[in-house]
Formats: structure tokens, C-alpha cells, sequence
């Protein structure tokens, strides 16, 4: 019964921790698929020719 109660107690907590948890996983997931489209002009580091600031970074 402890741990119903426990649960039950930090109902809201432990919703906005998984909710918090889905929108880091999601931007991280954004950010690994722009990593890998970056060689089709996407923006991020790894997409030199095109980059005005290409000189700087290696």
C-alpha cells in the first residue's frame, strides 16, 4: 500500500517529469537527425562549401 499511496501522492511530479523527459529526448532526436542531413545544407557544424564561416572552423 506504500507505494500506491507514494505513487498517488506525486501523481502531477512524476507527469511533468516524464513530460519534461519526452521534450529532451525529442530535441535531442531533432539534433542527431540535423547532425546528419548537415552535408545537404542543413545548419550545423560539418557542412562546409556553402558556410560563410567555413575558414574558421577547422
Amino acid at each position: 500500500m506504500g507505494f500506491i499511496n507514494w505513487i498517488s501522492g506525486n501523481i502531477g511530479t512524476i507527469l511533468i517529469s516524464l513530460g519534461l523527459a519526452v521534450l529532451v529526448a525529442g530535441i535531442v532526436i531533432g539534433m542527431v537527425r540535423g547532425k546528419r542531413k548537415a552535408g545537404k545544407k542543413k545548419a550545423g557544424c560539418g557542412c562546409c562549401g556553402d558556410c560563410s564561416a567555413c575558414g574558421g572552423c577547422h
